[in-house]
C-alpha cells in the first residue's frame, strides 16, 4: 500500500464531508458560521475523522456512509480546541499554525462557535442516520459519552485542577489522558465500527485499540511539547511546562515517556490484529501517529 497516497485520499474525503455537512460561512448569522468554518478549515491532521472512515471501511460500510459520523467527530474535536485555547483555559494564541479563534474574531464569537460545533455534531448524527434509529441511538450515545462530563470535559477539568500541583499522581495523570484525549480517539474507531455494522467482538477490539492509541497519542503530545518548536507544532510549544501542567514528561521524564508511548502503540496494534479484513492502512496509520513530529 502507498500509505501517504491513501492517507491523502482519506483526508480529502473528510474535507469534502466538512464542506457538505457544515453550514456555509454566509449562513445567517454569518460571523458565527464564518468562525466555525475558520477553525474547522484550519487544517490539522484529521486523524479522528480518518479513524472513523478507516474503521467503517474495515467493517464493510457502504460508500460514504460513515462521512457524517466522521464530520461529527471533527466538529466535537474542533469545538474542544476552540474552548481549550480561550483565555479562561489555556489562553493560547496559535492553533494549527494560525491565530486561535478568539484572536481571529473575539472571545465571545469563539465561545459561541465552539458551542455551535458541539450541538451541530449531534444534529448531524440525528439527521444523517434518521432512517436507522438504532444506529442513531448508538452513535449519539458513544459520542455524548466520550465528549461528556466524565470523559472529555471531565479530563479538561482534571487537567486544569492539576496545574501547578506539586503532588500530582500517576493515577490523576492517567485519568486526564484517558479522558481528555483517548476518549475521542476511542469513540472515533467505535463509531466507524458501528456504521459498518461491526459485531460486539469487533467493537470491543476497536475500543481497546482506540484507548491505547489515544494514550500513546497524548504521551507523544507531552513529549513534543517539551522538545519541538512552535513552528513545527503549529501551536505554542512549551506551554505545558510554563503552565505547570501534569504530563508524562513532568512525572516520568523523557526516556520513560518514550517507552510508555511505544508500549501503548504496540498494544493498539495487537488489538487491531483480532479484526477481520485488510488492516494495512489502520496499522500504518497507528505507526505514523507514533512517529509524528507535530
Amino acid at each position: 500500500m502507498d500509505f501517504p497516497a491513501e492517507l491523502k485520499r482519506q483526508i480529502a474525503r473528510v474535507e469534502r464531508g466538512l464542506d457538505l455537512h457544515v453550514p456555509r460561512g454566509d449562513t445567517r448569522p454569518a460571523r458565527l458560521h464564518t468562525a466555525m468554518r475558520y477553525s474547522l478549515e484550519a487544517g490539522g491532521k484529521r486523524l479522528r475523522p480518518v479513524l472513523v472512515l478507516a474503521a467503517a471501511d474495515l467493517s464493510g460500510a457502504p460508500g460514504e456512509a460513515a462521512l457524517p459520523a466522521a464530520v461529527a467527530v471533527e466538529c466535537i474535536h474542533t469545538y474542544s480546541l476552540i474552548h481549550d485555547d480561550l483565555p479562561c483555559m489555556d489562553n493560547d494564541d496559535l492553533r494549527r499554525g494560525r491565530p486561535t479563534a478568539h484572536k481571529a474574531f473575539d472571545e465571545a464569537t469563539a465561545l459561541l462557535a465552539g458551542d455551535a460545533l458541539l450541538t451541530h455534531a449531534f444534529l448531524l448524527l440525528a439527521t444523517a442516520y434518521a432512517p436507522q434509529p438504532a444506529l442513531v441511538q448508538n452513535l449519539v450515545r458513544e459520542l455524548a459519552d466520550a465528549a461528556g462530563s466524565r470523559r472529555l470535559v471531565g479530563g479538561q477539568m482534571e487537567d486544569l485542577l492539576a496545574e501547578k500541583k506539586p503532588d500530582a499522581t500517576s493515577d490523576e495523570l492517567e485519568f486526564i489522558h484517558l479522558n481528555k484525549t483517548a476518549a475521542m480517539i476511542e469513540a472515533s474507531l467505535v463509531m466507524g465500527g458501528l456504521v459498518g455494522g461491526a459485531e460486539e467482538a469487533g467493537l470491543g477490539a476497536l475500543r481497546r485499540a482506540g484507548r491505547d492509541l489515544g494514550l500513546a497519542f497524548q504521551i507523544i503530545d507531552d513529549i513534543l511539547d517539551a522538545t519541538a518548536d512552535s513552528a513545527t507544532l503549529g501551536k505554542t510549544a512549551g506551554k505545558d511546562a510554563q503552565a505547570g501542567k501534569t504530563t508524562y514528561v513532568k512525572l516520568h521524564g523523557l526516556e520513560a515517556s518514550h517507552r510508555f508511548a511505544a508500549a501503548r502503540t504496540a498494544s493498539a496494534l495487537n488489538a487491531l490484529e483480532s479484526l477481520p479484513g485488510d488492516k494495512a492502512f489502520l496499522r500504518m496509520l497507528v505507526a505514523a501517529m507514533a512517529a509524528r513530529k507535530s
